[in-house]
């Protein structure tokens, strides 16, 4: 679809329409000339958002389609929703204010208030956390890479000689880290370990990276939570296990993505179905207390079918998370770089099947307690966490509520302060092994400032 837009040249305006435009259109672009529907903004002054709903409206009226997201098309939704919480709105209130300013379907906003609402029910101080930091740490390393990714993750293999470097500057980084907080005696509330794939690294590795982390930064019984991300289950041995078991480790992944061997395969996870069951089952028993698993739906040649063979896995192993996420082309994936070699369902059976997911959820006791949303994501759908009573992730609610600094350690490891400013770490193994000292110490002094500024959450959202 080729469209014209008349009336403004605002960069922001046109990259809301951007993504307004993913939820009407598989394939789009602004022209100047010879478009197939051209759009004019009839009055001039106005604010972003009525620009933007004059737009959805128009597509709306022409294409005689719903956008249930509205104009709230952030990364994180809910954001809005506890600025407004945090201000003493009540939740018919908010509700007006995100059908009437965001355009909002009530399927929508009755998501958003539960997800809201269970987030303060697991974490009741959510909004008096802004003293206190969570901690992601980068662990670069997977046994392949997955044709959807785009992360800082290098096949394990042929990268092996970086290990070693890598971790030394790690442990430094922990090492600096952890003295500044405990000088300054800043509370950490979660750790998480992610990557890559952290279980990459051998037994003895491991035990070297939580050690120093229990004794730099904060041992176990004072954190709420340290969860280690293992989605490959061609990672896990049963030693690696029992050491996460030993370590006090509350939370863990095994991520089958999909129980389809043939997509596995496709999509470049050189691991069985039957890998993700044994690792799995082995993984409890041995008592980790809360795993989690993460689907992907509308991932190549998948529709309902493949779907439901996936959650009636699930349904049969009964992992106390489950995280499902809509297919996104992200730039750089060899997914997105090689589109037409993948055949992906349309829009309307995508949208079935993100229902057939909220279905599973629902009869299975398993409810929503965050969710984002991303650029190209299919569908114009949205990423949903899901667990059982009890068994939510504190980093995850933390980190995409923004709620609270996090400081982000390793190759490719994002720091976010409540000062709107934020860091990244190299994605490229030699230079963040060459550079990590400074990126450290830029973290340390903008936390610093974040601190002394008594920068608050969900204020100017």
């Amino acid at each position: 679809m080729r469209i014209k837009i008349v009336g403004t040249t605002d960069k922001l305006i046109l990259k809301e329409m951007a993504v307004i435009n993913q939820g009407f259109f598989d394939d789009w672009e602004f022209v100047d000339n010879d478009a197939d529907i051209e759009f004019e903004l009839a009055s001039k002054n106005l604010d972003r958002y009525a620009y933007l709903k004059m737009y959805l409206e128009f597509l709306e009226q022409r294409f005689g389609k719903q956008q249930p997201w509205g104009l709230l098309n952030h990364m994180r939704p809910n954001k809005l929703v506890h600025s407004l919480k945090k201000r003493g709105a009540s939740n018919d209130e908010i509700a007006d204010e995100l059908k009437r300013t965001y355009l909002v379907h009530d399927d929508k906003i009755d998501l958003l208030l539960q997800v809201a609402n269970h987030q303060l029910a697991v974490i009741p101080d959510l909004y008096e956390l802004e003293n206190e930091v969570s901690i992601y740490i980068g662990i670069p390393f997977c046994p392949t890479r997955c044709a959807y990714c785009t992360f800082a993750a290098y096949a394990y293999v042929p990268n092996k000689k970086w290990v070693a470097p890598f971790l030394d500057a790690l442990l430094n980084e922990v090492k600096t880290i952890g003295s500044y907080l405990k000088e300054n005696r800043i509370k950490v509330t979660s750790i998480y370990l992610g990557g890559g794939t952290p279980t990459m690294l051998e037994a003895a590795e491991m035990e070297s990276l939580l050690t120093a982390i229990y004794a730099h930064i904060a041992p176990a019984e004072r954190l709420r939570e340290i969860t280690v991300e293992a989605g490959r289950p061609d990672s896990l041995t049963r030693e690696k296990l029992e050491l996460l078991k030993k370590f006090n480790v509350n939370r863990m992944s095994v991520n089958p993505q999909t129980f389809n061997q043939g997509t596995l395969d496709k999509i470049g996870r050189h691991h069985s179905v039957e890998d993700v069951i044994r690792k799995f089952e082995i993984a409890k028993a041995v008592g980790i207390p809360n795993i989690n698993m993460d689907l992907i739906v509308g991932l190549p040649d998948e529709g309902k079918d493949e779907l439901t063979s996936s959650l009636k896995a699930i349904s049969k192993l009964a992992p106390e998370s489950l995280t499902v996420h809509m297919l996104a082309f992200k730039r750089k994936s060899e997914i997105s770089n090689e589109r037409s070699l993948y055949t992906i369902a349309k829009k309307q059976v995508l949208k079935g099947m993100a229902k057939m997911t909220y279905d599973f959820a629902n009869q299975h006791q398993y409810l929503p307690y965050y969710l984002y949303r991303q650029k190209n994501i299919l569908g114009n759908l949205e990423n949903i966490g899901y667990a059982k009573p009890g068994n939510e992730c504190i980093y995850n609610i933390l980190m995409m509520e923004e709620a609270q600094n996090v400081l982000g350690l390793g190759v490719g490891a994002s720091s976010k302060f409540l000062i709107g400013e934020s860091i990244h770490s190299p994605k490229d193994l030699g230079t963040y092994i060459e550079n990590h000292e400074s990126y450290t110490q830029r973290k340390i002094e903008l936390l610093e400032h974040s601190l002394k500024t008594e920068a608050k959450s969900f204020i100017d959202d």
